[in-house]
């Protein structure tokens, strides 16, 4: 049978992966949890491991799996509810601040001749509500997926189910597919390392975050160290979400001082940490590249949403594992993927 050129290849290649993207955003909503569960599996099956080789009963070692991952979804859940019922009860303080900045707004820019009436109607929607519907956007992918809480519980209980004896039937494939195998341990391997760097960096971040704003005196330093560890999980650009609630707060709480002083001082230790030392941290432990890294958050997020930023990272590693990985004709491409050039130097010719 004669083989197509690889110019028919490649392109039918992309056909089916438009059709793939195209489905994956059809069924983002349902897409989402199921991912999710799956990092928080992948996150704590190190702990169901260790209980079966002691010797601890498969039945414990699942009940053990679940309630650690439902006190990981409740803390995370359970937080970002009370934060943003605090910002709510807060906001309504604001509103003669922001009246006051909308007429500064008006009157500065009607002096160089722009039209009082349209920017009047133009910042009208500039309100307390308004910073609490920007909070809510932010986590709203994260919040979508916690507010289904029955399919998300669900998911995440046959996961952990599964999850007691899943070693032991990769273990029973290794022989005849070694390479779906090896994906797979490496998609879970980097998975936890990523989620440890990117912990271990957020809180070192969020505790900077809250501490500098209780000390400048911005209101609900808590909330806004909690965004930026959120936050922290994604790529490149997380830090500057996090500063544009706080600086605002600081614009009404002290004036445009205060909020360049909360930008400045974001700046200074978020930018060094999240955006030139992290990156090479997180391309270290998973082995991609900070170039692929940023496009891998603006694909994600384009295609899940708010929730596909969050997870950026595990996703493109378990899409190299299975693209990539498990075919060695193709694992030439780590070469192009990897974050450091001993990495490309070693990889595979094809």
């Amino acid at each position: 049978m004669a083989q197509l050129p690889r110019g028919v290849l490649v392109l039918l290649g992309f056909a089916c992966l438009v059709i793939v993207v195209a489905g994956l955003r059809w069924v983002a909503d349902l897409i989402g949890p199921v991912f999710l569960g799956l990092m928080l599996v992948v996150t704590v099956s190190p702990m169901t491991t260790w209980l079966r080789r002691r010797g601890t009963p498969a039945w414990l070692a699942a009940v053990a799996t679940v309630v650690v991952v439902y006190l990981i979804l409740a803390a995370l859940g359970g937080a970002l509810a009370v934060s943003i019922s605090r910002l709510i009860d807060l906001m309504p303080q604001y509103q003669a601040q922001f009246a006051a900045l909308r007429e500064d707004l008006v009157s500065g820019l009607g002096t160089l001749g722009v039209d009082s009436e349209q920017l009047r109607s133009a910042v009208a929607g500039a309100t307390p509500s308004s910073v609490v519907h920007v909070v809510q956007s932010l986590f709203g992918g994260l919040a979508a997926v916690l507010s289904n809480t029955l399919f998300l519980v669900a998911v995440l209980l046959f996961m952990c189910l599964d999850s007691v004896d899943f070693p032991a039937r990769l273990a029973a494939v290794v022989g005849e597919r070694p390479q779906v195998v090896g994906a797979l341990r490496s998609f879970a391997h980097g998975t936890r390392r990523y989620l440890v760097v990117c912990t271990v960096f957020g809180l070192i971040v969020a505790v900077f975050d809250t501490l500098l704003l209780w000390a400048l005196g911005v209101p609900l330093p808590v909330l806004w160290g909690l965004l930026s560890f959120i936050t922290n999980y994604i790529p490149n650009i997380g830090f500057v979400i996090g500063v544009i609630p706080p600086a605002l707060l600081g614009l009404l709480q002290g004036g445009p001082e205060l909020m360049l002083t909360v930008i400045a001082l974001y700046c200074l230790v978020n930018f060094v940490i999240q955006s030139v030392i992290q990156p090479k941290v997180v391309g270290d432990a998973v082995g991609l590249s900070a170039t692929v890294s940023f496009l891998a958050l603006i694909f994600w997020a384009w295609v899940l949403g708010a929730l596909g930023a969050l997870l950026a990272i595990p996703l493109t590693l378990l899409a190299k594992g299975l693209l990539v990985d498990v075919d060695p004709n193709s694992r030439w491409v780590n070469a192009l993927l990897s974050s450091s050039w001993d990495e490309a130097r070693d990889a595979p010719a094809p």
